[in-house]
C-alpha cells in the first residue's frame, strides 16, 4: 500500500484532542466535567484551534462504557459519537483537519467505516484523518458482540478493507475529496501497533509513549517499514506533555511545560529533532476561556517557531 503523507516537508505541525467530547476522568480537566459544559464549549474550542492554525482537532471513540469499566479505569459515560461530532464541527470550521483519536474500526464493517469517513471528507472539503486503534475495553467488545481476542486481526482487515473500498470502481458516492485518499494514522504504542504503522499506516499516533522512548519506537517503525514498504513516507506523532504558555498564578500540578515561550518552543522542537512531525498538544486551563486563550497563545507565540525534519 502506497502511503499518504500530509504533513508539509520540514514542518512540525500541531493538533489537539478536543475537550468536552470525552469527559473521562483520566484525560479531561475538571472544568470539562461540569454538567453545564457541552456543545457550546466544544464548538468554541474547535473554533479557537481553527483560528490558531492547529493542523487537526481530534475526538475519541467509545460506544458503551460499562459501570465496572468506568469505575476501574476512571472513565465516564460521556463520549460523543466521533463521526457525527466531526461532521458537526466541519460545518463551523474552515481549515483544521478532523481526526479520530482513535476510531475502533473492529466495531464496524470496513465498508461502513469507509462510507462514514468518505462522507466526512466530502462534507469537510477534504479535511478528514482516519485515526484507527484496536480498542482496549473488553466489556465494550462483549456488548457489541465482537471477539476481543481477535481485535488485532480485525483491525488489520478493517484498514485493508477501507483502503480497498475507497479505491474500488465504480466508487461509492460521496467519494473522498482528498487524493489519492484520506490518510490513515495508527494509534498505539506496543509492538503490534508499531508493526501496524509500518505495514499499513500513513502515520503514527502514540498512546502514552514517553519522550525518552520515542527514538527506539521510531527506529522500530522505520526498520519494519523498510522491510515491507521501503521508501514510503510516514507522518510520526507525539502526545506532548501538558503545556501552559506563560507564567501561571495558579497551581496546575506536575508534568507541565510552562514559563518562557522559548522553553516551550525548545521542548517541542526536541521532538522535531527526533523525527516527529506532528504534535498533539494538551493545555492546562481552568475554564473554556483560559483554554481558548492558551490555544491562541500557542498558535501566535509558539507555532511559528516549530521545526521538523519531515516524514520519516
Amino acid at each position: 500500500m502506497t502511503t499518504v503523507s500530509i504533513v508539509p516537508d520540514g514542518a512540525l505541525v500541531y493538533g489537539i484532542q478536543l475537550p468536552v467530547q470525552a469527559k473521562s476522568v483520566r484525560t479531561s480537566s475538571e472544568w470539562e466535567r461540569d454538567p453545564g459544559v457541552g456543545t457550546t464549549e466544544l464548538v468554541r474550542a474547535a473554533l479557537a484551534c481553527d483560528d490558531a492554525g492547529f493542523f487537526y482537532v481530534a475526538v475519541c471513540d467509545h460506544v458503551s462504557v460499562a459501570p465496572a469499566a468506568a469505575e476501574a479505569g476512571g472513565m465516564s459515560y460521556t463520549w460523543y459519537e466521533p463521526v457525527a461530532t466531526l461532521a458537526y464541527l466541519a460545518a463551523v470550521t474552515s481549515r483544521t483537519r478532523l481526526m479520530t483519536n482513535v476510531y475502533v474500526a473492529a466495531y464496524r464493517s470496513p465498508l461502513q467505516t469507509a462510507k462514514s469517513f468518505a462522507t466526512l471528507d466530502a462534507l469537510s472539503g477534504g479535511r478528514s484523518i482516519l485515526g484507527i486503534g484496536v480498542g482496549h475495553l473488553e466489556s465494550e467488545f462483549d456488548a457489541l458482540g465482537v471477539d476481543y481476542a481477535a481485535r488485532g486481526r480485525l483491525t488489520n482487515e478493517a484498514i485493508d478493507g477501507v483502503v480497498a473500498a475507497w479505491a474500488a470502481e465504480p466508487t461509492q458516492q460521496p467519494a473522498p475529496v482528498q487524493q489519492p485518499r484520506p490518510p490513515i494514522w495508527i494509534g498505539g504504542s506496543g509492538a503490534p501497533a508499531l508493526r501496524r504503522v509500518a505495514e499499513r499506516g500513513d502515520g503514527w499516533i502514540p498512546q502514552g509513549t514517553m519522550r525518552k522512548l520515542m527514538p527506539e519506537s521510531i527506529d522500530a517503525i522505520r526498520r519494519r517499514r523498510d522491510e515491507v514498504r521501503a521508501g514510503q513516507a510516514l507522518d510520526i506523532g507525539y502526545i506532548h506533555e501538558y503545556v501552559y504558555v506563560g507564567d501561571a498564578d495558579w497551581d496546575f500540578g506536575d508534568y507541565t511545560v510552562s514559563g518562557s515561550d522559548q522553553r516551550v518552543i525548545d521542548k517541542c522542537n526536541e521532538m522535531g529533532a527526533m523525527g516527529v512531525n506532528h504534535l498533539q498538544m494538551r493545555f492546562r486551563a481552568r475554564d473554556i476561556e483560559e483554554f481558548c486563550d492558551q490555544v491562541a497563545a500557542f498558535g501566535d507565540r509558539i507555532g511559528p517557531y516549530l521545526e521538523g525534519q519531515g516524514a520519516v
